[in-house]
């Protein structure tokens, strides 16, 4: 249209596009609102997940900060129960150890006193205090019939009692050393031992041990020698008014008028036992004399092997000649009467 009032194409046009700007306006910015709102939801959830691993994290860090509390707890505790066990075990230790001492104090007095009575007892002068039996008759008193004396403690008289006698003149006796004697005893003193095998026991054996104690019933000799070597037989005085209880044939083992060892009839004021046997063996003077020197031999030289014999070699040596020399005299048949 031309003139006044009339509207044209051209405004029409530029009213239309008008109205696209504005819708295309408004479609871009609900377009960027859902996107925001898209991206907002979406850190939403990511923080939601974030605080979820955030919660897990700390209850995992607390139940670690409290097993750790209960650990150290019970480290503590186990070291404290520890040490206090520790203490206790030491002072049950020193309190043992304060008993021992005194213990062994005690032992080691008995033995020094023991030692010096044994020093000052050899067979040839044995030490009264440790075998009362050889006392005087008048202070043995009843003693003497219940005594029981063991092979190894030479507990047997070897000297008579003394009595008054009128002095007489006596030769001087002398001695000489056998120098083979005296080598093989001196080999054998270098490691001492019981074994029969070395030269100086087995010469012993073959002269004096096994002549004395061979007897008439020899199965028994031998089971006496066997007994006197072990240390094991025991000989004790005889209760004359007192039954016998024998549980062997009277022909083993005697009787008091009876000699079990040697079978002849005799008046037989001992008897012996071997070992742990029940059976007694009444045995003579004569044969209780003869164990009597083995036995008092064996003690000797077991003094020696155990060291409590501080003489020198030559003093020893001739303490040996003389027991050896009992032990003859007693094969021979002779003993003293009050050792019966």
């Amino acid at each position: 249209m031309e003139g006044g009032g009339q509207v044209g194409p051209t405004s029409i046009r530029g009213h239309g596009q008008l109205s696209r700007l504005r819708s295309s306006s408004l479609e871009i910015r609900e377009k960027g609102s859902e996107i925001l709102r898209e991206q907002l939801d979406a850190a939403k959830n990511e923080l939601k997940l974030k605080d979820k691993e955030c919660e897990r994290l700390s209850q995992v860090r607390n139940q670690l900060e409290q097993e750790l509390e209960e650990l150290t707890a019970s480290l503590f505790e186990e070291a404290h129960k520890m040490v206090r066990d520790a203490n206790v075990k030491q002072a049950a230790s020193e309190k043992q150890l304060k008993e021992a001492q005194g213990k062994i104090d005690v032992l080691q007095a008995e033995v020094t006193a023991l030692k010096t009575l044994v020093l000052t007892s050899t067979p040839s002068s044995p030490n009264r205090q440790l075998h009362p039996q050889l006392q005087s008759s008048g202070t043995r008193g009843s003693y003497k019939s219940h005594i029981r004396n063991k092979s190894a403690s030479g507990a047997f008289p070897l000297s008579p009692a003394k009595k008054e006698v009128s002095i007489q003149p006596v030769s001087k006796e002398d001695r000489e050393m056998d120098s083979i004697l005296f080598a093989e005893f001196l080999m054998w003193k270098e490691h001492p031992s019981l074994d029969r095998s070395s030269a100086f026991l087995s010469r012993i054996y073959r002269e004096d041990i096994g002549p004395c104690l061979s007897f008439t019933r020899s199965e028994l000799s031998h089971l006496v020698q066997s007994a006197v070597e072990n240390n094991s037989l025991t000989i004790e005085p005889v209760a004359m008014s007192a039954v016998p209880m024998v549980k062997a044939s009277a022909i083993e083992c005697g009787g008091p008028k009876k000699c079990a060892l040697s079978g002849l009839s005799r008046l037989c004021k001992h008897r012996i036992k071997l070992g742990d046997k029940e059976s007694y063996y009444y045995i003579s003077p004569s044969s209780r004399a003869r164990i009597t020197a083995v036995c008092n031999f064996f003690t000797y030289i077991r003094y020696i092997q155990q060291g409590l014999v501080r003489h020198d070699a030559e003093q020893m040596f001739w303490e040996i000649m003389r027991l050896r020399r009992e032990m003859n005299v007693a094969k021979l048949g002779f003993y003293l009467t009050d050792q019966g």
